[in-house]
């Protein structure tokens, strides 16, 4: 059996509702997730929010209201977005759960026996809006000799008693960790880690005291944990940690976390140290994912372009959304979106390529075969076309998905599709059916297996649509794994008993802008 897959995504922070970059990060995971499940790999696929801080606690006070109750509110919005998205997320973690302040204490009392926390003042800058601290030579001046964050956020002067994590102690092997191969990408993340800790790391405040709005430091009273101490412990508090439970032996170390591109210093130093103290193996790969701009631009409620993934999905469909998400963005960097962007590219490939490939192949099979799927014999023609589809299918889709190259996957797979439609044209199985009915039963035929492969392959990026199309063609649902895939046993098993299918319905149809948008 092949090895458990660990999967996260960064946690959440609900201190207002979901946007395109939350359902952004959602679905690559859930396709990462799909995608190792269809190769027959146990999963578990962890995502969640991040609830503590000063943020919140802020927030909360704006809106006269108490922090638990933001949290309880805000955080029912992200797991309502993952459900409209059909995220099939195996834990929907929150850092107020009280299992995950049991694990939270237990990593900081390891971190304590270990001699990495100590008691001191801190001095310094910080941003509530990152919750991140900030060495002077990292500020940039904004308009009128502003000090800001390098991304850009307020910062504020900050004093008080706080616990403090030895970091210094770990940079030369965390220097190590981040020149491992593979440990973090993409490239442009790893270098700008790696210039971060030779510049020198200084030790970390962990604690805070000027709020109460956090899991409690062990034995330390008036002091919360720093929110990312606590923030970071969810990828393993939702593992059972710390105790030997099946869930943590199966799964621990991660085999991937899947975070934006803005906070890969919490999970490629901080947390790696963190671990390294409190005795825990390292999780093995971090892979930082570009944003998503609007049209080019960061979306901003100054600019009035922040848009509600769920409103877009509603439009245009929970698959489109996803398939545009995929096909559309290299990942790991930067991608734009638009409305129009959309549409066309759902028009052209979904609906034009694969749709119509799909509904007027089983349409003549339905008509002209009187629905019957059966034995055949391929010709050169056919032998070819099957070759192509199933090496895009079985072999370039799946390398290039398990590299997290989903762009590049889905070209192999688009131009699988193109070659079916010039094969249906070249073959012209409606002249067939007056001219040579033997020949048209095995051009339909033979289109009928390259569009399930065709169907199987792209399930971890459509699932609801893929899954309509393998109905509509009555493969089994032991039938839709990748194992299968490249395999024409599955047919043989289909057909060996009679196989009939019905007048298909279209399953991609084609979106229209309103003409103010179009214009």
């Amino acid at each position: 059996m092949p090895d458990p897959y660990y999967l996260t995504t960064a946690i959440n922070y609900p201190n207002g509702r979901p946007h395109i970059g939350h359902a952004y990060e959602a679905v690559s995971a859930d396709v990462i997730a799909r995608f190792q499940r269809l190769r027959g790999r146990e999963v578990r696929f962890q995502t969640g929010t991040d609830e503590h801080g000063l943020k919140m606690a802020r927030k909360a006070e704006e809106q006269g209201r108490t922090a638990r109750d933001l949290a309880d509110e805000m955080s029912g919005y992200f797991r309502a977005m993952d459900d409209a998205l059909n995220i099939s997320y195996d834990r929907f973690i929150r850092t107020v759960d009280k299992e995950h302040h049991r694990a939270s204490g237990a990593i900081w009392r390891a971190m304590d026996a270990n001699g990495d926390l100590y008691l001191d003042r801190y001095e310094g800058w910080y941003s509530v809006r990152d919750e991140a601290y900030y060495d002077e030579s990292e500020l940039v001046d904004g308009e009128g000799g502003e000090k800001l964050s390098p991304q850009g956020t307020p910062v504020e002067w900050t004093t008080e008693e706080t616990w403090f994590f030895r970091l210094s102690k770990y940079q030369d092997r965390l220097l190590d960790l981040l020149k491992t191969p593979g440990f973090l990408e993409p490239e442009r993340s790893r270098n700008e880690m790696i210039a971060f800790v030779e510049r020198g790391l200084k030790d970390l405040s962990v604690s805070r005291t000027s709020f109460d709005w956090g899991v409690p430091v062990p034995d330390s009273e008036g002091h919360v944990m720093y929110v990312w101490v606590d923030a970071l412990t969810n990828y393993i508090t939702g593992l059972g940690y710390p105790d030997d439970t099946e869930l943590w032996r199966k799964f621990w170390p991660a085999d991937l976390h899947l975070i934006g591109k803005d906070i890969v210093r919490f999970h490629t130093v901080y947390w790696p140290a963190f671990l390294m103290s409190a005795g825990i193996e390292l999780p093995k790969h971090v892979f930082a994912h570009g944003f998503l701009l609007n049209r080019g631009e960061k979306e901003s409620k100054s600019l009035g372009n922040v848009t509600d993934p769920l409103e877009l999905a509603e439009r245009f469909g929970v698959d489109t959304l996803r398939y545009f998400f995929m096909r559309e963005i290299a990942f790991g960097q930067d991608g734009s979106y638009s409305a129009e962007a959309i549409v066309s590219r759902a028009n052209a490939e979904l609906a034009n390529s694969f749709g119509n490939l799909a509904q007027r192949t089983l349409s003549m099979i339905a008509k002209n075969l009187d629905g019957e799927v059966g034995a055949f014999e391929p010709a050169g023609d056919d032998k070819a076309l099957l070759t192509k589809v199933q090496h895009a299918c079985a072999t370039t889709l799946p390398d290039e998905f398990e590299k997290l190259a989903f762009s590049q996957g889905i070209e192999a797979w688009m131009q699988a599709v193109w070659a079916c439609n010039q094969y249906v044209d070249e073959q012209a199985p409606w002249a067939l059916r007056k001219t040579d009915p033997e020949r048209m039963c095995v051009v339909l035929l033979t289109l009928f297996m390259a569009i399930r492969d065709l169907a199987v392959a792209i399930q971890p990026v459509i699932p609801t649509k893929a899954a309509a199309v393998l109905d509509q063609l009555g493969v089994p649902d032991e039938r839709r794994n990748y194992v299968d895939l490249g395999d024409a046993a599955w047919f043989e098993a289909l057909t060996a008993g009679g196989h009939r299918i019905d007048k298909p319905t279209p399953v991609f149809p084609r979106l229209e802008l309103p003409a103010e948008e179009a214009a």
